[in-house]
């Protein structure tokens, strides 16, 4: 009898991260980092594990559209799915009535999102390699057949992306010897969450230094004058050769961004994140032109490659930031390292949230190992907040991330924790100094 998908069991977990305001910033004041978490299972016995990533109220709402996902996944045969995973990714983003939701953005693209990296997870753990050197060993031809060209190829033909692939390929041997003994760059969000006070900043900030890291990332947008002022103390304790960048989290109206990046430059940004709504790509353009040489970095929040494209091809971005959990899982990210990768920009991936970090470490090794062959100019980002929920959590030494060894894509989370934060049945939900947190949710 053939191997074939089976039902799915889709959870809403929620950790009350806003206790403490980590992951807090000029839009997102109280986020409480979630997940709407599915386990794609087979008639075998196995499974693979992938989620939408949210800040707490709404999650439920991600659970219902992996829910409307699910009728198009169970019955297939496994191992043909398996084989295809492009022509995968397509049956579930070119469903019409579910495409009609979007199309191809927005809550929906987020779950076909989840359900196609549980399906990665899967093929990792059967293939028995982790999900970076899994997609490393693919052929230029079989990545070019994941990707859906739709919309791209005014900007990057199949041919294109396939001789950028191959002409990447000498070198991939020694990359991968390279990343499983020095690791890949990160930096750290975690000393700059905006509801911290300046004395937790400055200690964060000097842990940091002394854990390795090199370059630290600021939340700023409330308040120009207390960012202003931040961001000259966190100079004070980098020095001079220390990288600080900043995040406005869309927080600034176009001419607002240049006026405050030119009030915040003294302090010698790398870049400034987010400076305003991730759809405005004209925006954006004029906000890079306007702050050279300090860059404009965006992307968690870009909605799908088409967009990514017009940002990359328009010159309005010179960091992109991909996020595992926002398109629709591994191929369309490949699809924008690909496009990053034509127009010469660096990727340094968005991971502040739940399960993030685990996720994209592997992208951004496989674009150094198959497709970039640098690290230089790149950065995964880090925040020190939940690991241990993972079964195979990242490692990070040194400022540092250590190449992942277990199968899958390292976003299985451990049962006794999916127990504990399940909302709003889970016991840390039910503790009495949660009540109100879980009313308001």
């Amino acid at each position: 009898m053939a191997d074939r998908f089976t039902a799915f069991t889709v959870t809403d977990v929620r950790f009350p991260t806003s206790r403490e305001l980590d992951g807090s910033d000029a839009m997102n004041a109280d986020p409480d980092y979630s997940a709407a978490y599915v386990q794609v299972a087979t008639s075998a016995g196995d499974a693979g594990y992938g989620f939408v990533f949210t800040i707490g109220r709404g999650t439920e709402v991600a659970v219902a559209a992996i829910r409307a996902v699910e009728p198009l996944v169970v019955g297939l045969d496994v191992e043909a799915t398996l084989a295809d995973l492009g022509e995968f990714w397509k049956r579930l983003v070119h469903e019409s009535h579910l495409r009609w939701l979007g199309p191809e953005k927005g809550v929906m693209h987020m779950a076909i999102g989840a359900v196609v990296n549980a399906v990665w997870d899967l093929a990792a753990k059967r293939a028995g390699q982790p999900l970076w050197q899994l997609l490393a060993d693919l052929t230029p031809q079989q990545i070019v057949d994941l990707i859906d060209f739709r919309y791209l190829s005014d900007a990057l033909t199949p041919d294109e992306a396939r001789q950028l692939l191959e002409a990447a390929a000498p070198g991939k041997e020694v990359r991968r010897k390279e990343l499983r003994e020095h690791g890949y760059p990160a930096y750290t969000t975690s000393a700059g969450w905006l509801g911290y006070s300046d004395a937790k900043v400055a200690r964060l900030v000097g842990e940091a230094l002394a854990d390795g890291f090199t370059h630290v990332k600021l939340k700023v947008g409330a308040d120009i004058d207390d960012d202003v002022r931040r961001c000259a103390m966190v100079r004070e304790l980098v020095g001079p050769d220390g990288l600080i960048s900043v995040d406005a989290n869309q927080r600034w109206d176009v001419a607002e961004a240049i006026e405050n990046v030119a009030r915040l430059a003294p302090s010698g940004l790398y870049w400034v994140e987010e400076p305003t709504s991730p759809d405005d790509v004209l925006g954006h353009g004029a906000i890079a032109q306007a702050i050279a040489p300090i860059k404009v970095a965006t992307g968690e929040n870009v909605a799908n490659r088409v967009i990514f494209k017009q940002l990359l091809a328009s010159h309005a971005i010179q960091v992109a930031q991909i996020d595992a959990c926002r398109v629709a899982g591994v191929n369309e990210n490949i699809a924008i390292l690909l496009l990053a990768a034509k127009f010469g920009v660096p990727v340094c991936p968005h991971a502040g949230g739940v399960g993030l970090c685990e996720i994209v470490q592997h992208l951004s090794m496989f674009d150094f190992v198959a497709l970039s062959g640098t690290t230089q100019g790149r950065w995964i980002e880090y925040v020190d907040h939940l690991h241990e929920h993972f079964v195979d959590p990242v490692r990070v030494q040194g400022g540092r991330y250590l190449a992942p060894r277990q199968p899958g894509s390292s976003a299985e989370l451990r049962p006794t924790s999916v127990a504990e934060y399940r909302f709003p049945e889970g016991s840390t939900w039910q503790a009495p100094s949660l009540t109100l947190l879980k009313e308001e949710s």
